[in-house]
């Protein structure tokens, strides 16, 4: 379930995460890593963002949509 941006849990991020659907594949590594930069640059823009709880602060996990690809490869 995807969470709501939260600045809060921003200041505590230690580690972030990117989950791809499988149509992305066959994308070339270099290309998912650009996109995944791109990504968590900017993750108020996400379309789903999800706060995961760790020992020492919050992972941030971003689920690649087609509307994150087409916002950041524009």
């Amino acid at each position: 379930m995807a969470d709501k941006f939260d600045p809060y849990r921003e200041a505590l991020i230690v580690e972030v995460e990117t989950q791809w659907p499988e149509e992305y594949d066959d994308w070339e590594p270099n290309e998912r890593a650009r996109v995944e930069r791109l990504l968590h640059q900017t993750p108020e823009q996400a379309s789903h963002i999800e706060y995961v709880r760790t020992h020492t602060g919050f992972c941030r996990r971003i689920v690649v949509t087609p509307q994150d690809i087409e916002r950041v490869t524009a």
